[in-house]
């Protein structure tokens, strides 16, 4: 682990942690980027304009997807390149970034989890999602947010290092949608979109 001074007298103490996607890298900080429950996927250079630190890092022609959540960045790589060669230059930029004190988005941070409009069934997919699998999701680098429900489906997005991970789809099937049909008998199947 390695530690630095923000300009503001905060510590930023920066280590990276692997998870299932071999493409993708968690960098974890000391302290919340976040509010709980909010995440950001910035799948290209186009969809990172509210955010300084994911352009800074799409400017590195191997970065393939930024994401932010809690207290943590996952960069996804291009496939080409190992991790060894950019792992370094990668902490010191969201080190860098992190010490100047710059927000991490030019906007407030949005919260959308619950919608007082959601029919019961949404609301209790939502509420396991959130209490059960979201957690768990996060700790691999990811997020998965519920999307819609339709007719005994229910189709989740699936962020940072889940989306395009190999080993997503096992854990949605014999994870997600079992522990789904398990506690909502009327869900008959779960699938995932990338987000």
């Amino acid at each position: 682990m390695e530690t630095k001074k923000m300009t503001n007298d905060r510590v930023v103490n920066l280590y990276m942690e692997a998870n299932p996607n071999p493409q993708s890298m968690k960098f974890v900080v000391n302290f919340m980027l976040l509010p709980d429950g909010v995440s950001y996927d910035f799948p290209d250079m186009e969809s990172a304009e509210i955010s300084p630190l994911a352009k800074e890092l799409f400017k590195l022609d191997y970065v393939r997807r930024v994401f932010f959540m809690s207290n943590f960045v996952t960069i996804t790589k291009d496939e080409n390149i190992l991790w060894e060669e950019i792992q370094n230059p990668l902490k010191e930029l969201i080190r860098g970034y992190l010490e100047t004190g710059q927000p991490l988005l030019n906007e407030e941070p949005v919260q959308e989890l619950y919608d007082e409009n959601d029919s019961e069934i949404v609301k209790k997919i939502k509420g396991i999602l959130d209490e059960y699998i979201r957690p768990a999701v996060e700790m691999d680098g990811g997020a998965i947010a519920f999307h819609k429900y339709e007719e005994g489906k229910v189709t989740v997005l699936l962020q940072g290092s889940c989306s395009g991970c190999p080993s997503s789809t096992v854990t949605l099937k014999a994870g997600i949608e079992n522990l789904l049909k398990r506690m909502l008998p009327e869900i008959h199947t779960v699938e995932a979109e990338d987000a």
